[in-house]
């Protein structure tokens, strides 16, 4: 069984995304439901709106979750990566290349980063420009200056 459901949170409805109880997207309003997926909320669904709740009260860091996104052995590289930065940091594009062992492939890296289907709680808000500057999210720039104050705020 593949399930999405809609929640209502502070940046905005965000569609949550299970397949066979493993969190597959958690995606910002407007964007679509994945192809197969029906519409119905699950113990999974539920389960993740929680833990979502909690990081958005400041009760929650790290996210205890069963996570399956779909990507190429490099993206999920990226993807895994960008869960090891700690709450409340932020690291470069480039820092995630190195961390990966694929030192100068940062536009890759940024690729992946857009690509994220897990947004939150695969950290890609946490991935500034080597500058320090706030660079594109999937979210809007709002929403990532929000997610970085949030987590600089506890």
């Amino acid at each position: 069984m593949a399930n999405y459901f809609y929640y209502d949170t502070p940046v905005g409805k965000l569609l949550i995304a299970e397949k066979d109880n493993q969190i597959t997207h958690v995606l910002f309003e407007g964007a679509s439901p994945p192809q197969g997926y029906s519409f119905g909320e699950t113990p999974a669904l539920a389960e993740t709106h929680r833990q979502l709740q909690e990081y958005f009260n400041g009760h929650r860091r790290e996210f205890n979750l069963d996570l399956n996104p779909s990507g190429t052995e490099f993206m999920k590289n990226v993807w895994t990566s960008l869960q090891k930065i700690p709450y409340g940091e932020t690291r470069s594009y480039k820092d995630i290349a190195i961390s990966i062992g694929r030192d100068k492939a940062y536009r890759a890296v940024g690729s992946a980063n857009n690509k994220n289907p897990i947004s939150i709680i695969i950290p890609c808000h946490r991935v500034v420009g080597a500058d320090g500057s706030l660079v594109g999210y999937g979210g809007g720039l709002d929403i990532k200056t929000f997610l970085l104050d949030l987590e600089n705020s506890h």
